[in-house]
């Protein structure tokens, strides 16, 4: 594509144009290696990006060997960029870093808004319209592809715009780019200044127009898809919005809106979508930028639902909160998370999905069980909820429960354990001390139901990562050459202590029944 045309091909194809690797790599903090640049330059390429900004040639050497390592590893079906400011030098050494690619492009560019060319610049209007012709010229003589960008286009008044465009064209321009560069336009003015400079270009359609959109005000994608509206036919954008400021438009909203919403956006990109998290993966580590949980497409919770209405939703069909599927985007499935939020369906469906089939009074006492987990415990793993199941069923036939424990332990002095028990239907409470808080509990529970048991093993484990994981307790008894082992899990180490050492009780007293019985039978 090297013009605006009205087949149905080239109207509807939306040239890719990613600047991770420049406009995203000036984002404070982000700068990667060279090595890291390769292998990001591989991966969007593989992703049927169009058109790869390496990235800014003059600005180091190192930069400039990135760009030219890119450009002769690039293949066929890929378009390498150098971006040069309107200097000779700089145009000069962006030819030199893409000339290699198959596909090469310099993209050049200068501000033409009032305060940009009063401020920055320092040159008048006439000045600029030179400037233009006589670089975009330089680089069309170097590339046959060449970029030229209107810096700060959404602020410079439509009549010059239109005269500066119309210069850029006519000195050999292939793409034109109108960016929002300090990301100050609502969508509405974006689609309109695209459609007006587009329609008083004279020689508009030898060129395609692009959007460049930065996230200052969070419009940066609305204003991308804004510009398709009026008439641009690239959108320049970044993997995870990464850059600048605020960041840039994501390529991965982009791609999934158009994807999504064809009925209003007849287009088509090449993008292969479900390779969109992998890549978004691996710019978040070599970036070392973390994606935040809630951002759309690729983020941790995109496809995450713990509301308990959600939840109902989407296992009786996910398309009631789901309007792409996660595979579209390479997440592997839907992650129905278990919380506060879940109801008894989804939690139902969770037993179920880890091998445990219950009736209902005992779904009713798991879920209460659960809840209570959950109102303590920030993230309810599969881990969790097994602890939980064959805690509670290990308790269901128990004598002897555990009611309440409240444990004192320090550097003053012995460790106090005050501990209430169900035995047997009655309610005892002790208060002992012990060398530690765990002997404490064990003399405590020893105090109330008297035995002449030892402890053999005593293993703590967490069942989850975290400050906040469940922890599940392991305690074995031994009595008269016989042992018996009990587990119990809660988030507070202590109490999931006397859970064990309670389940291991209960055992033991369940032996001794059978023993006696066995006697008096015999």
């Amino acid at each position: 594509m090297t013009a605006n045309t009205t087949s149905s091909s080239s109207k509807d194809r939306i040239v890719i144009f990613d600047t991770t690797l420049r406009d995203g790599e000036q984002c404070p903090g982000a700068s990667m290696t060279f090595e890291e640049k390769i292998e990001v330059a591989e991966l969007l390429e593989d992703m049927g990006v169009d058109v790869i900004e390496a990235g800014f040639p003059i600005a180091s050497q190192g930069d400039f060997e990135a760009v030219h390592e890119i450009a002769k590893r690039a293949g066929d079906n890929v378009t390498i960029a150098g971006l040069a400011r309107a200097i000779s030098g700089d145009i000069i050494r962006a030819g030199e870093a893409v000339r290699v690619a198959k596909r090469s492009r310099i993209h050049t560019f200068v501000s033409t808004s009032p305060i940009h060319l009063a401020h920055q610049m320092r040159k008048t209007e006439e000045q600029v319209l030179d400037i233009i012709t006589a670089t975009v010229t330089q680089a069309r003589n170097l590339v046959e592809d060449v970029e030229w960008s209107a810096m700060d286009a959404t602020r410079t008044p439509i009549e010059y715009l239109v005269r500066t465009v119309d210069a850029a064209i006519k000195a050999g321009a292939t793409t034109i780019n109108l960016p929002d560069t300090v990301g100050y336009a609502v969508p509405e003015e974006y689609a309109a200044m695209f459609r007006e400079v587009i329609e008083r270009v004279p020689n508009s359609d030898k060129a395609i127009f692009s959007t460049h959109c930065h996230n200052d005000l969070g419009l940066a994608v609305a204003n991308s898809l804004a510009g398709i509206a009026g008439g641009a036919r690239q959108i320049e954008c970044t993997i995870n919005g990464l850059g600048e400021r605020a960041g840039n438009a994501a390529l991965e909203e982009i791609v999934m809106a158009i994807r999504t919403r064809r009925d209003v956006m007849p287009y088509d990109t090449n993008i292969d979508a479900s390779m969109l998290t992998r890549a978004s993966k691996l710019v978040s580590n070599v970036s070392a930028f973390p994606v935040q949980y809630n951002k759309a497409i690729v983020g941790r919770n995109a496809f995450a639902h713990e509301s308990g209405i959600h939840q109902d939703g989407m296992l009786k069909n996910a398309e009631t909160y789901e309007i792409m599927t996660p595979e579209s985007v390479g997440v592997k499935a839907t992650s129905l998370v278990m919380g506060k939020h879940s109801g008894r369906h989804a939690f139902r469906e969770k037993l179920k999905d880890l091998g445990f089939e219950i009736g209902d009074n005992a779904l009713e006492d798991a879920f209460k069980r659960f809840k209570d987990l959950a109102d303590r415990k920030k993230h309810v793993y599969d881990e969790d909820i097994e602890a939980l199941i064959g805690d509670g069923m290990a308790v269901a036939a128990e004598a002897i429960r555990l009611l309440s424990l409240t444990v004192i332990a320090g550097t003053g002095g012995a460790a106090k354990a005050i501990i209430s028990l169900d035995v047997e239907g009655a309610h005892v409470t002790k208060e002992v001390t012990g060398n530690g808080p765990v002997d404490a509990i064990f003399n405590a529970v020893k105090a109330i139901v008297p035995h002449e048991a030892t402890l053999s093993l005593y293993q703590v484990h967490a069942v989850t990562e975290g400050t906040d994981a469940q922890a599940e307790v392991s305690v074995r008894l031994e009595e008269d050459g016989k042992s018996v082992t009990g587990k119990g899990a809660d988030p507070d180490t202590m109490v999931a202590s006397a859970k064990a050492y309670l389940s291991s009780l209960n055992k033991l007293m369940v032996k001794r029944q059978r023993q006696h019985a066995q006697a008096v039978n015999a």
